[in-house]
């Protein structure tokens, strides 16, 4: 846990969970980490800033982790591994605000409730909605097809080392740039 807070930027340790798993079913240590950060001065983190036209960005495959986790507590295997996401997000974050700067109107993370719900939170109440291109969502083949077989919409499985970045339009290639250079 040291090496990896210390590779985040010296992230102190402030507490600690346990997790109680039935035997069989993911023996092991897990280990839960929460981080807390500033939001640089010209960032919103308001919803409220979101402007029709904006350009919805995530940083990879969407899913991963949800099934991992899922496969796992139900022993099912699949030809092909299906591994967590789980990954520190912020260099990308710092890469992506540097690019972006103001333009970034809020980022969240899809981990409870998937892509969908996540974006379902930032305009509830808003009086707008968010049209997705599905087509356009990555999501790895193994993973699709674990979630036909479980009846699972991958849009609302969990994810980990994902952001969501809801983007001005002129600056999403902008941002979008920075996250494949990252």
């Amino acid at each position: 846990m040291r090496t990896a807070a210390d590779e985040a930027g010296r992230v102190p340790i402030a507490t600690g969970d346990t997790k109680v798993v039935d035997h069989g079913k993911g023996d092991g240590v897990y280990i839960t980490t929460t981080g807390i950060g500033i939001i640089p001065p010209g960032i919103s983190s308001d919803p409220q800033d979101i402007r029709p036209g904006d350009r919805v960005l995530i940083n990879g495959t969407i899913a991963d982790h949800g099934i991992a986790i899922m496969s796992v507590r139900e022993g099912l295997e699949f030809d092909t591994a299906v591994v967590s996401d789980s990954a520190p997000l912020h260099d990308l974050v710092a890469t992506m605000t540097e690019a972006g700067g103001a333009g970034i109107r809020v980022m969240r993370d899809p981990t409870r409730g998937g892509v969908a719900s996540a974006l379902n939170e930032l305009v509830a109440g808003g009086g707008s909605g968010i049209r997705l291109e599905e087509q356009a969502i990555p999501v790895r083949p193994e993973v699709q097809a674990a979630c036909e077989i479980l009846g699972f919409d991958p849009l609302y499985v969990a994810n980990e080392g994902k952001v969501i970045a809801i983007v001005a339009p002129e600056a999403a290639d902008d941002v979008l740039e920075a996250m494949r250079g990252h």
